[in-house]
């Protein structure tokens, strides 16, 4: 069984049959799925979709994009929310250069970044971050706030393999998904076949990201299969060797 780390069935993309997918899943070798939030909005479908399906999972958590969500009445929420047991991280939270170029937007970005990382330590829960052009930031402030004490993956990994290294060294993983599967990420499956393999976690950010054959398309979870197969022949391993460990490091991250 395959173990989805990331996907968004709150989408609007999926409003025409999210039930019929989401029942086929486990049928078709997709064991759990955290379902992770953006907005606010989404991370309250986030948290109703993962009381209404037993292998769903939450996160909660607002993307840099969505910082204009935020507030302290919406970081108590956060907080009130997250002792759900169905949440199991926050989520997903981070910075985002490639839409916000304005420093002082990207200086807010970095204090909600912050806040919810401190909010992530303060109940125990893990992180799933978002960096996207902003490497240097974002690992300059993970440091700062010893985030090496916050467990978490990098989502939808963009960087180097050395600085997936940087991040395997402070204990999280790495988030692998459709983009492996295109023939010029480079820089990825150099990573996917450096990093050790107790640090991949298998990820779509559906309904977005497809993989090759499927690029172009509306994402799903279903999809995994190509992730896997890509990751198993970079590391010269079975299929089965990538889906079995890659279960075990999201149910070890996500304590399930």
């Amino acid at each position: 069984m395959i173990f989805e780390s990331h996907a968004h069935y709150d989408d609007k993309q999926f409003d025409s049959d999210r039930d019929k997918l989401l029942s086929s899943m486990q049928a078709n070798g997709i064991g759990r799925i955290i379902n992770v939030g953006s907005d606010f909005a989404a991370c309250k479908r986030t948290a109703e979709l993962a009381r209404q399906y037993d292998f769903v999972y939450g996160a909660i958590g607002i993307h840099p994009s969505d910082i204009g969500d935020l507030s302290e009445e919406v970081m108590e929420w956060l907080k009130e929310t997250a002792n759900d047991p169905r949440i199991v991280a926050i989520g997903e939270i981070g910075l985002d250069y490639y839409w916000e170029k304005d420093p002082q937007e990207q200086n807010t970005q970095q204090y909600w970044f912050g806040r919810q990382l401190e909010l992530a330590r303060e109940i125990s829960l893990p992180v799933i971050i978002h960096s996207r052009d902003a490497a240097e930031d974002t690992l300059k402030l993970m440091k700062n706030m010893h985030a090496e004490q916050i467990p978490g993956v990098i989502h939808c990994f963009s960087y180097s393999a050395g600085m997936a290294e940087e991040y395997v060294k402070m204990g999280y993983y790495i988030g692998i998904g459709g983009v492996i599967t295109f023939k010029n990420a480079r820089k990825l499956k150099e990573t996917a076949a450096k990093i050790p393999l107790e640090r991949i976690l298998l990820e779509t950010d559906c309904p977005y990201l497809s993989p090759e054959p499927n690029r172009g398309k509306r994402n799903s979870s279903l999809n995994l299969p190509y992730v896997v197969k890509e990751i198993a022949a970079l590391r010269g391993i079975t299929e089965q060797e990538v889906e079995e460990a890659t279960w075990e490091n999201a149910r070890r991250l996500f304590s399930l």
